[in-house]
């Protein structure tokens, strides 16, 4: 069994947003997933519970629900996510000690987020971030072809001239650790703490023993804090 990739050789931090660098029990993607219900319901004029299974099973199949809405409803962009992202991010606390530990560590920090640029700007705020990073691949940068596609991550790693063999990937989700893995990329899966309710599906909560998975951390300050060396 082959050791865990380490970091004493990356010199490109990149981390995933939701449920990635906020904990998970903060539950703001709960109000992303009502609002993508919503949208699904109203646009197919289908019951709240036929929304939410067409909902998860786009999610499933296309990495975004709004990617399947595109494909086989003809969903314009703009308006999908101007809707699902119309919440409330007041449940987000600053968080100075994640950045100071960010702040700590050797090279660029880069985002790459299935979500928008207005949400990756509203989520930084609100955790006194958006200082801390020096730029952000949003799922119109990818063309809105989402994580785990392996043309999204070529896209990312093209613009933003990023060499995967000293990089390290940050995410809540394993499947899409699987091909910043394949390329070469160090791997950090993110987990819930296990003391707080969480509103997740229970397949997006598998994979921490995957082969693809270097490192599993319920604390991602802590353990950036550990690496950065910054308490």
């Amino acid at each position: 069994m082959k050791a865990p990739r380490g970091f004493n050789h990356v010199e490109t931090w990149v981390f995933d947003l939701d449920n990635t660098l906020y904990p998970h029990h903060v539950n703001l993607w709960q109000q992303v997933d009502a609002r993508i219900g919503e949208f699904v319901g109203n646009w197919l004029n289908v019951s709240p519970e036929e929304a939410r299974r067409i909902q998860k099973d786009y999610y499933l199949r296309y990495g975004t629900t709004m990617r399947g809405m595109m494909t086989q409803h003809g969903v314009r962009a703009d308006d999908y996510l101007a809707y699902v992202h119309k919440i409330d991010h007041s449940p987000l606390e600053p968080n100075p000690a994640m950045g100071a530990a960010i702040a700590g560590l050797p090279g660029r920090k880069l985002i790459l987020t299935n979500g928008s640029t207005d949400h990756v700007d509203a989520v930084l705020s609100r955790l006194g971030l958006a200082t801390h990073f020096d730029g952000v691949f949003d799922i119109i940068a990818a063309e809105f072809e989402p994580k785990p596609a392996l043309r999204t991550y070529q896209r990312f790693l093209e613009l933003h001239d990023v060499e995967p063999t000293r990089a390290a990937m940050f995410e809540d989700l394993a499947r899409n650790l699987i091909v910043p893995h394949r390329l070469g990329m160090t791997t950090v899966l993110v987990v819930p703490d296990g003391g707080r309710e969480v509103v997740r599906e229970d397949w997006e909560l598998e994979g921490r023993d995957a082969t693809h998975v270097d490192h599993v951390t319920d604390n991602l300050t802590g353990f950036l804090q550990g690496l950065s060396g910054k308490p």
